[in-house]
C-alpha cells in the first residue's frame, strides 16, 4: 500500500512539472517596439528588384522596354524624437525621423526606359533627406512628413511606406500576444492597382526563439556569456494576392470612363527575427513574385490597353551594429 502511494505521488508530481512546462512553452508575449526618446537606430536595406512584361496600346512603340532589373541599396538612421507638446497623438505614441545616410539604386533594361532612369536618380537623390512620422500604440503609422517631397514616384514612396510599416511589428500581432508555435493570418485590401477587390492575404507562425544576428552581436573571435546573447522570436509570414469577387474596375477608373479586367496574382514569404527585450526588428529577409494579366478599355471609344508581366523581388533589412562612441 505504501508503495503504490509512492507511485500514485511520483505520478502527481509529473503531472504537474508536465503542466508547468506545457503553461510555460503556452505564454503569450507581445512583441511591441521598445522607443526611447534620444535613442538612434541604423537599419541597412538591400532591394534587387526583377520585371518582364509588355504593354499593347493603340499607339505602339516598339523600341520600348519590356526587362528591368534594378538594385537599391539605403543605410536609414531613426531618431526617436521627444513627443510634440501639446500633441493630438493618442498616449504612447512615438515620433521618429528617418534620415538617409546612404541611397544608391542601379537599373539594367533591354531598352531605354525613361520611367526606370527617373526611378533610380529619386532614389540616388534621397542620401541626406528626411521624413518624420508617427507609430501610434496599435502600432498604426500615421502623419508621415515628407515623404512626398522627396519621392515623387508612387513605387519608390511604396517602398518606403512599407519599410516603415515593418518597424511597427506589434500592428501585425494578434492583440493577445503571440506563443512559440501559434499561427494567425490577416487580409488588407491592395490599393493603387488597376483591378479592383485585390487583398494580400497573409499566413504568420511564431517559429522559435533564436539567438539575434543583428547588431547586437558580440564581436567576432569573443566567446560571449550567455547573459550576452540577445534572443530574437523567429516568424515565419507567407502572402498570397486574392480576388474578393465583386467589380474589377476601381472607383477612379470608373470615374474616368474606364473598364478593367484581368487577373492580378502574387505569394511571398518573410522570416522576421524580432529581439525579444526590445521589440525591435533586427533582421528581415523578403521574397514575392507577382503576374499581371489585365486590361484597360474606354467605356467611350472603346480602345484598349493590355499588359502583361511577371515582377520578383526580394529585400534584405538589418539593424546594424551601434555606432562607436566619438
Amino acid at each position: 500500500m505504501r508503495a503504490k502511494t509512492s507511485r500514485c505521488a511520483s505520478l502527481a508530481v509529473l503531472l504537474l512539472a508536465s503542466l508547468s512546462l506545457a503553461a510555460a512553452g503556452e505564454e503569450r508575449i507581445h512583441l511591441v517596439p521598445k522607443f526611447t526618446p534620444g535613442d538612434t537606430l541604423r537599419y541597412r536595406i538591400e532591394t534587387r528588384l526583377a520585371t518582364a512584361g509588355k504593354a499593347t496600346s493603340p499607339i505602339e512603340n516598339p523600341e520600348g522596354a519590356t526587362q528591368l532589373k534594378q538594385t537599391v541599396s539605403m543605410v536609414v538612421r531613426l531618431d526617436v524624437l521627444a513627443p510634440p507638446a501639446g500633441g493630438t497623438q493618442p498616449a504612447g505614441s512615438v515620433r521618429l525621423r528617418a534620415t538617409y545616410e546612404q541611397a544608391s539604386a542601379t537599373s539594367e533594361t533591354d531598352a531605354y526606359d525613361p520611367q526606370a532612369a527617373a526611378l533610380e536618380d529619386q532614389y540616388n537623390r534621397l542620401e541626406g533627406h528626411s521624413i518624420d512620422f508617427t507609430i501610434e500604440p496599435d502600432g498604426k503609422v500615421m502623419d508621415i512628413k515628407g515623404l512626398e517631397e522627396i519621392l515623387p514616384n508612387p513605387s519608390a514612396a511604396q517602398n518606403v511606406r512599407s519599410f516603415i510599416s515593418g518597424l511597427s511589428s506589434g500592428a501585425k500581432f494578434p492583440k493577445a500576444g503571440v506563443s512559440i508555435g501559434q499561427k494567425w493570418s490577416n487580409e488588407q485590401p491592395l490599393t493603387g492597382t488597376p483591378l479592383a477587390n485585390l487583398v494580400s492575404h497573409t499566413e504568420a507562425t511564431y517559429l522559435s526563439n533564436e539567438p539575434c544576428h543583428g547588431g547586437s552581436q558580440p564581436a567576432a573571435g569573443a566567446p560571449p556569456a550567455p547573459a550576452s546573447i540577445e534572443m530574437c522570436a523567429v516568424i515565419l509570414t507567407r502572402t498570397e494576392i486574392l480576388r474578393r469577387g465583386g467589380d474589377s474596375t476601381p472607383e477612379d477608373y470608373r470615374h474616368n470612363g474606364l473598364r478593367t479586367s484581368g487577373t492580378w496574382t502574387g505569394s511571398g514569404e518573410s522570416l522576421d527575427s524580432i529581439s525579444l527585450s526590445t521589440g525591435l526588428v533586427v533582421s528581415s529577409t523578403q521574397t514575392s513574385s507577382q503576374e499581371m494579366d489585365f486590361e484597360v478599355t474606354s467605356a467611350s471609344s472603346g480602345s484598349r490597353m493590355t499588359y502583361k508581366g511577371h515582377v520578383h523581388s526580394e529585400s534584405e533589412i538589418t539593424l546594424m551594429p551601434p555606432a562607436p562612441p566619438t
